[in-house]
């Protein structure tokens, strides 16, 4: 399907070649390991990704003269845990995986593809791509329907996210404002509840007008043309409202729990809840196929902000205003 006769033109020929082998030799290895406990029903996808994938990095190595049979040590380490996530949420959880592996190397071929179009790397990658497109996205995808919406992920981090840095904000304000544990968990459970609704109830009209405008114009289409299709609804409007508010929720909840176990500043909520994200971010991310240092450092960033105004907006109030609770 393609040929591995040309190097690519390009000074950082060798490490990105050593990337690419590395890559391969990843996904390869963790087919095999996925394997071995895998149920029976998993087997025939998996074998047929072994095959695909033992035949990329065959390419790979042969394209850049990189004989490479080893994974670095950092590569050991993500397919150890990934590893063990598989073996904690059994199938379901190897499906997510997949179906992650697979956007992710998409999204990364395409982009070299954009990149290289015009070199001998560019012609490489698009015979890697068809046999993506062709083989692998036909294996995973006939596995099961996708359980990867992407809807439902911007849904659940929208409100995670929201409702943890929101809180952890408020956290440090109030601890800032009132030196009162009592007060900051009062005043941030409140503003917990009063969050979670006001977001669900914002994402069912959004969800809500938008179905409407996309009925409308399906209806329009179909007096136009009466051999017009109709439109996927997408997600129930009611179904998101409820994703987002209880994601809102569960993020807000977090920065509390220090306070009720005993904390008496907000340095616990704010260690508690920049670990979150991170954690967070490097989930969705890989699930989503976006980069994960750069969606872990932009979240980070955004935490930083948030508590420092507000720890800043609290002090402010308490020494402006004297409020001494």
């Amino acid at each position: 399907m393609f040929s591995a006769s040309m190097q690519p033109e390009t000074s950082s020929a060798g490490s990105l070649g050593r990337q690419l082998v590395l890559d391969e030799l990843f996904d390869l290895s963790l087919y095999r390991r996925l394997r071995t406990f895998a149920q029976p029903e998993l087997h025939p996808t998996l074998d047929e990704l072994i095959v695909i994938e033992s035949r990329h990095l065959a390419f790979w190595q042969a394209f850049f003269q990189l004989p490479l049979d080893a994974l670095d040590p950092g590569r050991r380490v993500k397919l150890w845990l990934i590893e063990l996530a598989c073996r904690l949420t059994g199938d379901l959880g190897m499906q997510l995986v997949l179906e992650a592996i697979e956007v992710y190397g998409v999204r990364k071929y395409l982009a070299l593809w954009e990149r290289y179009r015009h070199d001998p790397l560019g012609g490489a990658v698009r015979g890697i791509l068809e046999d993506e497109f062709q083989h692998e996205d036909e294996a995973v995808t006939r596995l099961t329907a996708r359980k990867i919406n992407p809807d439902r992920i911007r849904n659940i981090f929208l409100g995670f996210n929201d409702g943890l840095v929101e809180i952890l904000g408020a956290v440090s304000g109030f601890f800032a404002a009132f030196g009162s544990s009592v007060m900051v968990v009062l005043a941030g459970v409140t503003t917990a509840v009063a969050g979670a609704l006001s977001m669900a109830a914002g994402a069912y009209i959004a969800v809500n007008s938008e179905q409407e405008v996309r009925r409308t114009q399906t209806s329009k289409r179909r007096f136009l043309d009466e051999r017009a299709g109709g439109d996927a609804s997408g997600e129930p409007a009611l179904g998101t409202a409820a994703v987002v508010g209880a994601s809102y929720f569960a993020g807000a909840v977090l920065p509390i729990l220090p306070v009720l176990m005993g904390a008496t500043t907000a340095l616990a909520s704010i260690l508690a809840g920049g670990l979150t994200i991170l954690l967070v971010s490097m989930v969705l991310a890989f699930l989503s196929g976006m980069d994960i240092r750069k969606r872990m450092a932009m979240n980070l960033a955004i935490i930083a902000a948030a508590v420092g105004v507000s720890y800043a907006i609290g002090s402010a109030v308490r020494a402006l205003w004297g409020v001494n609770l």
